[in-house]
């Protein structure tokens, strides 16, 4: 069996590899003020098809560290992915795209909504500003359908 060969998605993947710090805010609710929060992340290369992202945090609600998963999977052309977090119990699976300016990584994904505790649609996207900054924001779907940004983190790379 041939070695299967990493593709563009791959190799935009290895674009996060490195040393990152981060800050930033999230929306608690409403008529509450933003939280905000700092940390720091790894990310490294599991073999030439996937990143880990391991990362840990503190803010206004307490420490919390986390990790996060990705490759490319060509035969499906998606980013599957996984999303682990010390303050939950449920595990975030995504089924991920890249848009047509390969700045954005956009990961769809499912889980239990922060204010009324039922199923709904997620998306967490990752941008890339530069070589050494990038974006993560998290958005949750309304009931008009609009998405409503929760989280923005902005990392820094320090190596």
């Amino acid at each position: 069996m041939q070695q299967p060969v990493p593709l563009s998605q791959h190799l935009w993947l290895q674009k996060l590899v490195g040393e990152w710090t981060f800050e930033g805010e999230g929306f608690m609710g409403p008529d509450q003020p933003p939280a905000k929060s700092s940390g720091k992340e790894s990310v490294k290369s599991f073999g030439p098809f996937w990143v880990i992202c391991s990362g840990t945090g503190t803010g206004d609600h307490g420490a919390w560290d986390y990790q996060i998963t990705l490759g490319y999977d060509p035969s499906k052309q998606i980013f599957p992915g996984t999303f682990i977090g010390t303050t939950m119990s449920y595990l975030w699976t995504y089924t991920g795209t890249l848009d047509a300016e390969e700045k954005r990584l956009i990961l769809a994904t499912e889980g239990i909504n922060m204010l009324d505790g039922k199923m709904t649609q997620y998306r967490d996207t990752i941008e890339l500003i530069d070589d050494n900054t990038r974006l993560l924001y998290s958005e949750m779907i309304q009931p008009d359908g609009s998405w409503l940004r929760f989280m923005t983190h902005r990392y820094t790379r320090q190596s």
